[in-house]
């Protein structure tokens, strides 16, 4: 994925990547900017019907702006941006072509069939948006990392350590000796103690959690390789990691972590444990069997 300054205008816009890109600057907007970004966000399709004129009379900011923001997001003509945002909203109407024909947030009076409909079209979304926005090059180094590694230690807050803890439980079975901790003071002194040898990697949605941040801190202060997944690059967590795995996620106004941002995070997570599991094919395959076989047995024999 490329990366976005803060400062300027990402570079070589991809019309395949333009929302994904509009929702990772969102932190870093002006107020007139993120009221910019969230009509195209809300609805690309008409958002990409408007001229720069009534686009800035709907964000209540002048047409100063909204040139602002399109040369932001990389794009020296207002056109190219509307020609990808309609190529994006196509893509997204295949992409959820089988899911029922809703649109917008979670409202207060929609039905449980709206709610079901609306998550399943964020969820996947999220899925779709983070497989187009995963740097694969980054996500092999993070392979080899992890596959190298004497112990690797996981850590997130709130619903983060929930996959630190899926990553955990999945390369257990292959006899990777892993981690994850689920309180911050417990997570920063066993950071304190990796070395050259060890991974630490660090969950975060925002990039932006105190406490995941100096986790990955120690780690890396300690001599040990980071790795960080999060929705934006250009974060506190990223800037403490050497390798940095991105989603590209989809929240709502309920976040909860139980939406978008969980989903990509596991998308993510299967990823780097199916990339490390294939780096040593033969003996994973064979510690996942005996896994299984010991599950399996065990409880036949429990029930029995």
């Amino acid at each position: 994925m490329r990366e976005l300054n803060v400062n300027n205008a990402v570079e070589a816009p991809d019309s395949e990547t333009v929302l994904i890109r509009i929702r990772a600057a969102l932190p870093s907007l002006r107020p007139s900017e993120k009221r910019i970004a969230q009509v195209f966000i809300e609805s690309p399709s008409e958002g990409a019907t408007l001229s720069v004129a009534e686009l800035a009379d709907r964000c209540d900011t002048s047409t100063t702006s909204v040139v602002r923001f399109y040369k932001r997001m990389g794009y020296s003509h207002y056109k190219d941006l509307l020609m990808d945002l309609t190529r994006e909203a196509m893509r997204q109407e295949m992409t959820t072509s089988s899911l029922p024909p809703v649109s917008g947030d979670i409202g207060r009076n929609d039905s449980l069939d709206d709610i079901v409909a609306k998550v399943a079209i964020n969820e996947t979304l999220s899925i779709a948006d983070t497989a187009r926005a995963l740097d694969t090059q980054a996500l092999g180094r993070a392979v080899g990392l992890v596959s190298g590694a004497r112990r690797i230690d996981t850590f997130g807050m709130g619903a983060s350590s929930f996959v630190g803890l899926d990553l955990q439980q999945k390369l257990s079975r292959i006899s990777r000796t892993v981690i994850n901790w689920s309180d911050s003071h417990s997570a920063w002194t066993a950071a304190a103690t990796l070395n050259g040898s060890c991974v630490a990697i660090a969950i975060s949605h925002s990039g932006k959690t105190k406490d995941t941040v100096e986790f990955l801190s120690v780690a890396r202060e300690s001599g040990a390789a980071t790795i960080a997944i999060t929705n934006f690059q250009d974060s506190p967590v990223a800037a403490a990691a050497d390798v940095v795995l991105t989603t590209a996620a989809r929240e709502t106004r309920f976040r909860s972590g139980a939406l978008g941002s969980r989903i990509a995070q596991l998308m993510v997570v299967d990823c780097l444990f199916t990339g490390v599991a294939q780096a040593s094919y033969d003996a994973s395959m064979e510690a996942l069997r005996n896994t299984y076989r010991v599950v399996k047995d065990r409880s036949q024999h429990g029930g029995a």
